[in-house]
């Protein structure tokens, strides 16, 4: 399994992008959101997904440079169409311009319906956390695939329905939660099997409503669970106002539609935390907030506390130092991805 570093990553990324059809702009925006997932230690939304990516693109699931279009405004709301295009670069842009009403108006949000897989859902919140506000984002794949059964239930009816919510703050790493409402990401099943690992109990169902710790299960009718366990009626319910927020507010709808496309749906929110509270006091207040968890004594089989997305700095920190590892099928498919578009001299295949 190769190490590689996240400037190398980036320019593979990009390269392909591009000869798949993308801009440079929407490639430069994918390449840094996916590789900015490899670097926090998120694989199953990493350089992983180039290929599928590209085979979406190729099938016409993908439409690069497609138009994006409002198709309902307010002084404080946007309903953004993305017309089958990249989700990274459609979301980013949404996220920014509902930064830019809340920066006049203190709260705005935004609907975005008709585009591909936006990736981990921290990139987006994080930009408005830099501009001193607090945002959250969450995401549906509306009538696409579904892969999470509700609790107590035997088949999948739900999707993985993340959330993720990001806070201003001194602290040295961003604070930033972002979960799936499922057990796991449907991504950390691709990378169990393209690893040939096994994953933990309590994350799937076969397609008989039996537990399983096989991957593969969840491509053979099976279902991943959602978060809670013994408790997971309360994934169940953080999932389903997941999936009204991404898939009925934004127009998507629920169920399966069998068309193989894929379809995030997302609802963004932005507050000004200056029409709250003085920016600075916050930040300073977060910060100790933060510093008081950590100082919370261990319990038994812990070392440390950590505050919300402290883990995933740690690892990028890591990782910008030391490689990014890419199991061996991902690195073959993005070699034979670079062969066939003739790119193999210039990205050091």
């Amino acid at each position: 399994m190769p190490n590689v570093s996240a400037e190398r990553l980036t320019d593979i990324a990009e390269a392909l992008l591009i000869a798949a059809g993308a801009s440079e702009q929407e490639a430069s925006v994918i390449a840094r959101y996916n590789i900015g997932a490899n670097l926090v230690g998120h694989d199953s939304h990493g350089i992983i997904l180039i290929p599928t990516y590209i085979d979406r693109v190729k099938a016409g699931h993908i439409v690069p440079q497609a138009p994006w279009v409002i198709t309902q405004e307010t002084a404080t709301t946007t309903v953004i169409d993305g017309n089958w295009g990249f989700g990274y670069a459609v979301t980013d842009r949404a996220m920014r311009y509902t930064i830019d009403k809340a920066k006049t108006q203190n709260v705005a949000a935004a609907t975005v319906f008709r585009q591909s897989h936006i990736g981990r859902l921290a990139s987006y919140p994080l930009i408005a956390a830099g501009e001193g506000m607090i945002a959250m984002i969450t995401a549906d794949s509306g009538r696409g695939p579904k892969h999470v059964a509700p609790y107590g239930g035997a088949k999948a009816r739900l999707g993985t329905n993340p959330l993720c919510f990001a806070i201003p703050s001194n602290l040295e790493g961003p604070l930033v939660f972002d979960m799936a409402t499922s057990a796991a990401a449907a991504g950390k099943i691709n990378v169990a099997t393209a690893r040939g690992d096994q994953v933990p109990a309590g994350w799937l169902i076969d397609a008989e409503g039996r537990p399983s710790t096989d991957p593969r299960v969840l491509r053979s009718g099976g279902a991943l669970l959602p978060v809670g366990g013994t408790e997971g009626y309360k994934g169940t319910g953080l999932a389903a106002i997941v999936e009204i927020l991404s898939g009925l507010l934004t127009g998507l709808g629920f169920g399966v539609e069998p068309t193989g496309r894929h379809n995030d749906g997302c609802f963004i929110a932005v507050f000004n935390v200056a029409a709250f509270r003085a920016l600075d006091t916050f930040r300073r207040e977060v910060t100790e907030f933060a510093e008081y968890l950590k100082a919370t004594p261990p319990a038994q089989g812990f070392t440390e506390v950590f505050y919300p997305g402290e883990i995933e700095f740690r690892k990028e920190q890591d990782r910008r130092k030391n490689g990014v590892p890419i199991e061996d099928s991902t690195w073959e498919k993005l070699r034979d991805l670079a062969q066939g578009y003739g790119l193999s001299e210039k990205l050091g295949f």
